[in-house]
């Protein structure tokens, strides 16, 4: 039954191509390939053509007309009205598509028409080109170009239509753009090679090239090997497509669901009440490194560190060492400077109004000055204040920083033994911060501050390091450029920091870091320096501070004196000025228990207000004595004398023990020996017993709470023997300062401006000294040389002769 139904069938066709295969109007349309065998009914829709043109308007009424039946070639280039009026078969392609009109609509030039495949043309003859093309054709039939029957060509196209179906079945897996049962249709086409090719072709999305290609292949065989070769590219290309979409689709889930989890953990944290800014506060850090100019390293470490950042939890104790890092990063200036005020007229009266005297100091640094207005890039020099507490080191610094116009920043060294508060810590330590240069340095907000490094000779050191170490990369110029802090790990440049260091005393500092400073020295002032800072500067600053005006207080000259003399006794005016807030606090109370008449303080009311006198000329209520004699010396709150006592105590044997008390250092200890040693050798000199010096020597310096050192004491015991040996009294209005040598030489000693005041201050008559000393008179003014002689001595049996003439 079903033979008989296809043979009627096939003969109703070929009664039907008889008829088409004459003349058919002809459409050349380029993107449109239609396959025959295509029935108009799902999953085969129809094709949908729309043109434009008398032309294609005429050949689709024209076959509307005609069986609605008309032939598509696509040409081999692009026909203009020329090319079409004079169109050849050589234009066109070999083979085209015969098609059968479902319905049309036309509008004007325009028309739509929805149609599907039916046959392979091929065309004889072009019989005309106007008013539309029309052609005569013949169908193209493959089912007498394969031979029948050949058992290796059945296999072959069995082989070919297994691999395209299987091609097929995995594109349409791949692939969204295809339904499902586009697959399980090739099922019913197996039997039939061609219709098979035909299908596929027409169901994928291929470019027009390829389905002419499959639409030119003729032979069964031919058609399907063709389809192989773009089936196998066109697979590659949806693996290719279907790779590519599922490692988008990985990363566009890990997002989604980072988002989402934390957009959970917002919530819970919000239900919590533990909700941050996290995520805020890293969008301003993110805004502030885009706004700020900083180095490219430094700049490389905060993005480094600002990505780290926003991977972490707010809650997460690592984000809170990023986060601290972070700030110290973005808010150090690294690139902010202050503008010098170079101006030497209004530098000279800003040290002027701030110091007294001090013209060396203050001379150095108006030549600093000068050569910055010179030279913009200078490096250096570090300055080095040396001198004893109260005399203006730390107040110089402030003013240098305001001469300049520049931010002044002060830390102080003293008692500093751990080398990471100059480098910092590193940041895998809890609780680790930079150091204290890079904390003055945010502080001054500018990268070119005066920084005041206090108290630089009281640097110490244990087993975390030596801080004197670390400051020599910070106060070398050849070094400072690139100094790193261990805690930010990237170099900050500290060559436009102005710095200032100060000490009491030089020897202690580290010879190396000493190296690197010039040393300028600050010796005590003399009481009418004191007098004139305490009227000029003391005294008005006092009354403000304690709310008086001028008119309420007056201290007369002669109280100020009595003040300097029997209340202080120091270098500088620290604790004048405390005095003197005393005064002024008797009177503030004064005034504020109603009495607002002016007080003026006489010599004779101090005493009322301060209390009894601290201090008193310890020579006035001495007398000349056998072994003891007045020295000088140097500490480090200024020049001080001293009583150095010796006592010769007989005994049995006659070895003789020298006892040293006092709190003695070695290098005193040493320069005791000596002097008794060479004293011994003088016995014939100075017409003496030796068996008096073969006893117990004991040498006491009093104040014996207070540690001494240094060689300058060396004539002032062998005096002290000398007078023991002799039994010859030395008065104490003779004060003497010099080291001796086992020959009796007397070298050079330091601190001669200090000594020379402290001798001053005590009412001494007569100061011996070494002749090499003779030269730093220049630094000593007139008004403390007034009154007191001065010996300068090579040897020391000159002092002999002169104390014991």
């Amino acid at each position: 039954m079903e033979t008989k139904e296809r043979e009627e069938e096939n003969r109703d066709k070929n009664t039907t191509e008889e008829k088409l295969v004459q003349e058919l109007p002809l459409l050349p349309l380029d993107d449109l390939v239609v396959f025959p065998y295509m029935p108009p009914v799902p999953p085969f829709p129809p094709h949908h053509v729309a043109l434009s043109g008398k032309m294609a308007t005429a050949a689709v009424e024209y076959a509307m007309k005609n069986e609605r039946v008309l032939c598509i070639f696509r040409p081999k280039k692009d026909l203009s009205k020329e090319d079409i009026k004079d169109l050849k078969k050589s234009n066109l392609s070999p083979i085209g598509s015969l098609i059968h009109i479902l319905r049309y609509k036309t509008d004007d030039e325009d028309v739509l028409f929805l149609a599907h495949g039916r046959e392979r043309v091929q065309i004889e003859e072009i019989l005309h080109t106007e008013p539309f093309v029309k052609v005569r054709v013949n169908v193209v039939s493959s089912d007498n170009e394969d031979p029948i029957g050949n058992p290796e060509m059945d296999l072959e196209v069995e082989a070919l239509v297994r691999s395209n179906d299987e091609m097929f079945q995995r594109i349409v897996q791949m692939s969204t753009r295809y339904q499902e049962e586009y697959g399980s249709l090739t099922k019913t086409m197996i039997d039939e090679p061609g219709r098979l090719a035909d299908y596929i072709a027409a169901m994928l999305d291929l470019k027009p090239n390829d389905k002419q290609r499959i639409l030119e292949a003729v032979s069964i065989h031919e058609r399907l090997n063709t389809l192989a070769v773009i089936l196998a590219k066109e697979l590659d290309l949806h693996e290719l497509e279907s790779k590519i979409q599922n490692n988008a689709q990985a990363v566009i889930n890990k997002g989604q669901r980072e988002y989402y989890l934390k957009e959970q953990l917002k919530a819970i944290q919000t239900e919590l009440g533990e909700s941050d800014d996290l995520g805020l506060e890293i969008d301003e850090m993110r805004e502030q490194l885009k706004e700020i100019e900083m180095p490219d390293k430094a700049k490389q470490a905060a993005e480094k560190e600002l990505k780290r950042l926003s991977k972490m939890q707010s809650f997460s104790p690592e984000s809170t060492v990023s986060r601290n890092y972070m700030d110290w990063l973005l808010n150090l200036p690294w690139c902010v400077s202050t503008e010098d005020a170079l101006d030497l007229t209004a530098a000279q009266e800003i040290l002027d109004t701030d110091h007294y005297d001090l013209e060396k100091v203050k001379e150095r640094i108006l030549e600093y000055l000068a050569v910055r207005m010179l030279k913009a890039d200078m490096k250096g020099p570090i300055f080095c204040f040396v001198g004893p507490p109260g005399v203006g080191k730390t107040s110089l610094g402030r003013s240098i920083a305001r001469a300049m116009n520049r931010k002044f920043v002060r830390i102080s060294l003293g008692g500093m033994h751990d080398e990471a508060e100059i480098r910092g810590h590193r940041r895998t330590y809890i609780g680790s911060m930079p150091g204290r240069i890079l904390k003055g340095i945010r502080q001054a907000e500018s990268n070119n501050p005066v920084f005041m490094l206090d108290e630089i000779d009281k640097l110490g050191s244990d087993f975390r390091g030596d801080p004197a170490s670390a400051l020599l990369e910070v106060l070398d110029p050849e070094q400072n450029h690139s100094f790193t802090d261990n805690y930010l790990d990237v170099p900050f440049n500290l060559s436009k920091v102005m710095f200032v260091t100060t000490a009491n005393q030089l020897h202690t500092i580290p010879p190396a870091l000493r190296d690197r400073m010039e040393t300028i020295e600050l010796p005590g002032y003399t009481a009418n320096e004191k007098q004139i800072i305490a009227k000029q500067y003391l005294i008005p600053r006092q009354l403000k501070e304690n709310g008086l005006d001028d008119e309420l207080i007056k201290i007369k000259d002669t109280a100020i004196d009595k003040v300097i003399s029997e209340y202080t006794r120091e270098a500088g005016v620290r604790n004048l000025e405390r005095e003197l807030g005393t005064l002024c606090r008797k009177v503030a109370r004064r005034v504020a228990e109603g009495n607002t008449e002016p007080t003026t303080i006489t010599t004779k009311d101090i005493q009322g207000y301060l209390g009894p006198e601290k201090f008193e000329s310890e020579i006035a209520s001495r007398k000349a004595d056998i072994g003891v004699v007045t020295g000088l010396s140097v500490t480090p709150a200024g020049g001080e004398i001293l009583f150095i006592e010796v006592a010769a105590i007989k005994k049995a044997n006659t070895r003789t023990e020298l006892h040293i008390t006092g709190q003695i250092g070695e290098v005193m200890r040493e320069s005791a020996q000596a002097a008794l040693s060479y004293v011994k050798s003088q016995a014939k000199e100075l017409k003496f017993d030796p068996n008096v010096l073969e006893s117990d020597i004991h040498i006491h310096v009093p104040a014996g709470a207070i540690p001494k050192d240094g060689p300058s004491a060396g004539i002032t015991i062998a005096t002290a023997l000398a007078s023991i040996a002799t039994q010859q009294h030395i008065s104490p209005e003779i004060a003497m300062t010099g080291e001796l040598t086992l020959r009796g030489r007397v070298l050079p000693i330091g601190g001669v401006k200090e000594k020379i005041l402290a001798a001053k201050q005590a009412g001494i008559k007569k100061v011996i000294m070494p002749e090499g000393n003779k030269k730093h008179f220049i630094e000593v003014p007139k008004d403390i040389q007034a009154g007191v002689e001065f010996l300068f001595v090579e040897h020391v049996t000159e002092v002999f002769t002169e104390v014991f003439s």
